[in-house]
Parts: C-alpha cells; sequence; structure tokens
C-alpha cells in the first residue's frame, strides 16, 4: 500500500503585478525524475476538476506536479491580464518552483491547459536559456473559435525543447489536422498525440463515464511515457493510494 504525500503550497512574488501561489501534488512514491508545471486556462484556475484531477493522476504516475494561478484569478477576476502580465508570473512561478521542489532543478517540464499551455510556449519561446527539459500543451488553442487565419504559431519554431501536444479531433480552438503541418515543421522534437472525438476538454462525444476516465487515463500515461523518454528515465507503473 502506498500512501498519497501531501501537497503544498509555494509562494510566488511578481513583483509590482502582485502574488499568487503554487500547488505541489508530489509524486505518491516519492524520489521523481522530473516536475510538470501546468498552468490554467483562461476560464478556470488551478483548482478546477480538471486541474487537480490530471495533477493528482500524474503524481500517482510518479512525476511532481505543480500548478499555479494566474494573477486574475488569484485576484478573482474574470477577464484574463495581458500577455505580459500572464508570461511574467509564468516566469515568476519557474523560479520560484526551481528554488523549492529539487525535482524540478534536475528537470523541469512546462505547460499547461489552452492558454495556461500558449503561455508557456510564449515564455520558452522567447528566452533560449530557460531551464526546462520539455512543454506539455494541453489543448492548444491554435486560434480563436471560428477564427482559424487568427494562428499563434509564429513563435512555435523559436522553441528548442521538445513539444508535446494533445489535442481532440473535434477541438474548436485547432484541430489535430490543423496542427499536424506545424508539427511537422518543428520536426523531431514535435509530437501530436490525437484524442479520437475529444473536444478543447478531451471531453469523448458519446463516451460514458467510465469510458471518458480511461481516456483521461490514457492521456496521463502518454505524458508521464513521453517525458521519461525524454529525460531518459523509466516510467513508473500508476500507484492507487487506498
Amino acid at each position: 500500500m502506498t500512501e498519497r504525500r501531501d501537497s503544498s503550497e509555494i509562494p510566488i512574488d511578481v513583483g509590482a503585478h502582485g502574488r499568487t501561489r503554487a500547488i505541489v501534488y508530489p509524486a505518491d512514491a516519492g524520489g521523481a525524475a522530473s516536475t510538470l508545471m501546468l498552468a490554467h486556462g483562461a476560464g478556470a484556475g488551478q483548482q478546477s476538476p480538471f486541474m487537480t484531477s490530471f495533477a493528482r493522476a500524474l503524481a500517482a504516475r510518479g512525476v511532481d506536479v505543480v500548478t499555479f494561478n494566474f494573477l486574475y484569478i488569484e485576484q478573482r477576476r474574470k477577464v484574463p491580464d495581458r500577455a505580459p502580465v500572464l508570461e511574467a508570473t509564468y516566469l515568476a512561478a519557474i523560479d520560484a518552483v526551481r528554488g523549492r521542489v529539487e525535482s524540478a532543478r534536475r528537470s523541469l517540464f512546462i505547460g499547461g491547459k489552452s492558454m495556461g499551455g500558449r503561455i508557456a510556449t510564449q515564455v520558452a519561446a522567447a528566452s533560449e536559456s530557460l531551464p526546462i527539459a520539455g512543454l506539455v500543451l494541453l489543448g492548444y488553442p491554435l486560434h480563436p473559435p471560428g477564427r482559424p487565419d487568427q494562428r499563434r504559431d509564429r513563435h512555435l519554431p523559436s522553441i528548442r525543447s521538445p513539444l508535446l501536444f494533445i489535442q481532440g479531433s473535434r477541438d474548436a480552438f485547432g484541430t489535430p489536422e490543423e496542427l499536424k503541418p506545424i508539427a511537422a515543421a518543428l520536426g523531431a522534437k514535435a509530437t501530436l498525440h490525437q484524442i479520437d472525438r475529444g473536444d478543447h476538454s478531451f471531453k469523448v462525444s458519446g463516451a460514458g463515464a467510465a469510458a471518458q476516465a480511461a481516456v483521461y487515463e490514457g492521456i496521463q500515461r502518454t505524458i508521464a511515457s513521453w517525458m521519461a523518454a525524454v529525460t531518459g528515465t523509466s516510467a513508473p507503473e500508476r500507484r492507487r493510494s487506498r
């Protein structure tokens, strides 16, 4: 029997912009090889069911997981901050987490859900020296719904680290078919994992509760295995707490 290790909080100082906090979900078995930092999407913070369930499930797979709130969520505002503030918050979170989480100093992956993943790509593209091993992008928002001409991919070739795109085939923010030529142009550093009949949050059309849970578990297994392949470590089996 493996006991779940308690989560903890890390304060994040974003200078004149304000303060926020991160939540650390330690790997259940301890001794994680890597940390995965996941930022939330535009409409819900780090304590949304999607974020907490993915964080706990990945921790059960041997990954130290960290989530954090962007300032507008922490300050209970509905409209996201402008890009410079979002990026400053992400960079401050990276600094804070590397200072407090041992595995993050060894191997730190960043990413997030929708907008959170996009901001992760922007900070990675802006700095070649950012200490990250790779990016995990859950529903990359390639364009606003119904506006395929407003693409958000110009900066992606500037990213040197490996990228994992997980995209639902019904994603209104960009389908895998739309992402395929972009991933091909990025070459070997890009991996595209398609969720058949999945929407922007990977909810599969017509799937019951058990089938949907299996979809999420498959995504989480894919993330853990991809991270292990990038770092050259073995992905531990999922542990169940009792």
